[in-house]
């Protein structure tokens, strides 16, 4: 017996081994793909069962994967990310936040009591002084550091 004929007589051994280890991977990522190229893996594994040659089974697993990856995973990821929270967490949530100066704020130095109550080490821009009780909003964070420019600075 010939490889060739021995591969093609078996491919479908190979397109079991293939879909299951695609399923086992999509386990474990959980993001579709490996989904789609198992879906290809299992037309590819029909094309066999009707006798296609090994050559053909290779095309329509592929062209089914990739139509599956490009056509149907998009809206099923849409679809499953459709309820997730949008509300900024962490860092995200303090940009924009307002906050009071405690101590003089510098490029170097100060300290600010944000509306949510934490009190943060803050700079502001080089050769800007912010005075205390002046209303700031948090520009970015970098760090354990707010820097801060006067409200009345941004609505101007």
């Amino acid at each position: 017996m010939d490889i060739v004929t021995a591969i093609e007589q078996f491919a479908w051994i190979a397109w079991l081994v293939l879909i299951l280890l695609f399923l086992v991977i999509e386990m474990l990522t959980l993001d579709f793909t490996f989904l789609m190229l198992s879906v290809g893996g299992l037309a590819g594994l029909g094309a066999d069962l009707l006798g296609a040659p090994l050559w053909l089974q290779i095309v329509v697993a592929a062209v089914v994967a990739v139509a599956m990856v490009l056509l149907l995973r998009p809206p099923l990821l849409r679809r499953l990310r459709r309820g997730e929270d949008t509300t900024p967490s962490n860092i995200e949530a303090l940009i924009g936040l307002r906050g009071q100066v405690l101590s003089t704020v510098t490029s170097h130095s100060g300290q600010v009591k944000l509306s949510n109550g934490d009190i943060w080490t803050a700079r502001s821009l080089p050769g800007s002084d912010i005075e205390p009780g002046t209303t700031v909003l948090v520009n970015r964070i970098d760090g354990a550091t707010a820097h801060v420019r006067p409200q009345e600075e941004l609505t101007s």
